[in-house]
């Protein structure tokens, strides 16, 4: 059992982290909350299901094609109908749950609501201590670890990084510096939706595909944001695997576990609001920053 605990508990968090960054990303740069983020990652699970199923492709290319269509498809959401009401919070917060509730109707009409899947990339098992461990969920935590590391490349040892950070922390300082502010958010959303695709792509073939799959990630995503800290990429990163065991020790520890993800998730979100609003590596809440 605590084998499986580690292994479920590190894929999960893997998962959860490569979400929480990119919800982080663009609320940090642009103050955006943006509900539809696992809506992306829903996108791009049908889309990987359409190229390989309808089209006969390679399931390497779909997951390709897949991320690189549904940035572009972010990009373009974010140009027609967040950007013109960015500046209004609320309105991007009611805005992005429409935009949410929007893909799933369009994957319904499209898919139905019926059960979906997709083969896995590489067959196969090893046991360890006893438990069976597949190939293809060693695949996945690995890609997840390269992305997650490429990120943290990118955003650290980069000068674009340099400027998605600096427009996080203040954004009329680093206008004031030369940046171009409006320019690093779209970058910014881009490397979000990005990130939630590519999240799609490689637990797709892990998990069923669905209209409705976007909204377990979104609850427990929120709860890991809200306990790293808004904004806080490192505190994404954290609370991700703290969640991921978490989940874990619910799913083998209680029965019916499974079915208390949700509300876990959501009692340890209101838990931190309780004490610590600003989370584990959030800066405290001010009027303005």
């Amino acid at each position: 059992m605590a084998v499986n605990i580690l292994i479920s508990g590190l894929i999960s968090g893997s998962m959860y982290a490569l979400l929480a960054i990119g919800f982080s990303l663009i609320f940090g740069v642009a103050r955006i909350v943006n509900i539809a983020h696992t809506g992306f990652y829903m996108l791009a699970a049908y889309c990987i299901f359409f190229i390989t199923e309808k089209m006969g492709l390679n399931p390497v290319t779909a997951m390709v094609a897949a991320v690189i269509l549904v940035t572009l498809m972010g990009l373009i959401v974010y140009m027609l109908f967040i950007k013109p009401i960015r500046e209004h919070e609320a309105a991007v917060l009611i805005g992005t749950i429409a935009l949410a509730i929007a893909m799933q109707e369009v994957m319904l009409l499209l898919f139905g609501g019926s059960f979906r899947s997709v083969p896995s990339l590489i067959g196969g098992y090893f046991v360890l201590l006893g438990v069976k461990v597949f190939y293809q969920q060693l695949l996945t935590f690995i890609v997840v670890l390269l992305a997650l590391a490429a990120i943290w490349i990118l955003l650290m040892k980069t000068r674009l990084g340099l400027a998605v950070r600096s427009t996080a922390e203040d954004r009329e300082v680093a206008n004031l510096m030369g940046m171009n502010e409006s320019r690093v958010t779209m970058i910014a959303m881009g490397i979000s939706v990005g990130l939630a695709a590519l999240t799609g792509a490689v637990v797709v073939p892990l998990t069923i595909v669905s209209p409705f799959m976007w909204t377990d990630p979104l609850i427990i995503m929120m709860a890991v944001v809200v306990l790293g800290g808004l904004g806080s990429i490192k505190g994404s990163f954290v609370g991700a695997y703290m969640m991921g065991f978490a989940e874990a020790l619910v799913v083998f520890l209680i029965p019916k576990g499974a079915f208390l993800k949700g509300p876990v998730a959501l009692s340890v979100m209101i838990l931190v609001l309780l004490i610590r609003p600003e989370g584990l590596f959030g800066v405290a809440f001010e009027e303005e920053r």
